[in-house]
């Protein structure tokens, strides 16, 4: 199986803080992937360098095959990313949002498409409604139905059920479950509801200060740790408490 995800020594600086520091990871095609780390432990920098939106100090990235210091336009029209923190433009209606976005990345029977998304994620009465009006989580399933809009083979998610109810958030989870069966997409989801990463994800990447200091599949990481749960694990992690 190749690798949707390649990352080797990446660092990043700013000035004479070192935000990441020399992390290496590969995250195989089709599956699931969390990275987990309390805040400021260089999740929100890696992803963002995976995207292209940052130049990495040092080190290779790789995304679907392509090297992102050279070749990342290829990658990123098969890749999307998600954010209940990246405002869409609030003028807009939700409609108008997502259309702009379908033909950023040429979606074709785009009209189509958006029906779709708005059926699976109830977002039908919000479609004519301006995107700075919504709520929290109303904006979040339209972040997330953006991010979808092209099918992508890669999805990478920061927060995504963020502001959900419970039972949206567990509609959510269903539906990127089945979107990943269905379709074969690999997912890299960066979350603090160890619930959601027990449940979606088949391997976890640990940060802290910049580094990955522990990773496995989440029952590795509960025998590892003598924990019942991820929250306490993390936890252990947070806290320097060393494994069992």
């Amino acid at each position: 199986m190749n690798d949707a995800i390649d990352v080797e020594g990446l660092r990043k600086c700013y000035g004479k803080v070192l935000a990441v520091d020399g992390v290496s990871f590969r995250v195989p095609a089709g599956a699931t992937v969390g990275l987990l780390g309390g805040n400021g432990a260089g999740k929100t920098t890696t992803i963002a360098m995976l995207l292209g939106l940052l130049i990495p100090t040092s080190g290779r990235i790789r995304v679907l095959g392509h090297d992102m210091a050279t070749d990342r336009f290829a990658a990123l029209a098969r890749m999307n990313f998600s954010s209940p923190y990246v405002a869409l433009p609030g003028k807009l209606r939700v409609a108008e949002n997502l259309r702009v976005y379908g033909h950023l990345y040429g979606v074709r029977g785009l009209e189509a498409r958006i029906a779709e998304l708005a059926a699976q994620l109830d977002l039908g009465p919000l479609l004519d409604r301006p995107a700075g009006s919504l709520s929290a989580g109303q904006k979040t399933r339209v972040a997330l139905a953006k991010a979808l809009i092209n099918r992508p083979d890669l999805l990478l998610l920061d927060e995504p059920t963020a502001s959900l109810d419970p039972d949206t958030g567990d509609l959510v989870r269903t539906w990127l479950e089945r979107y990943r069966a269905e379709s074969g997409a690999t997912i890299l989801l960066a979350s603090h509801n160890m619930a959601e990463v027990e449940r979606l994800c088949g391997h976890v990447l640990m940060l802290k200060a910049g580094r990955i200091v522990d990773q496995g599949a989440p029952a590795e990481l509960l025998a590892r740790y003598g924990r019942d749960d991820m929250e306490a694990v993390f936890l252990d992690i947070a806290r320097d408490r060393r494994a069992a």
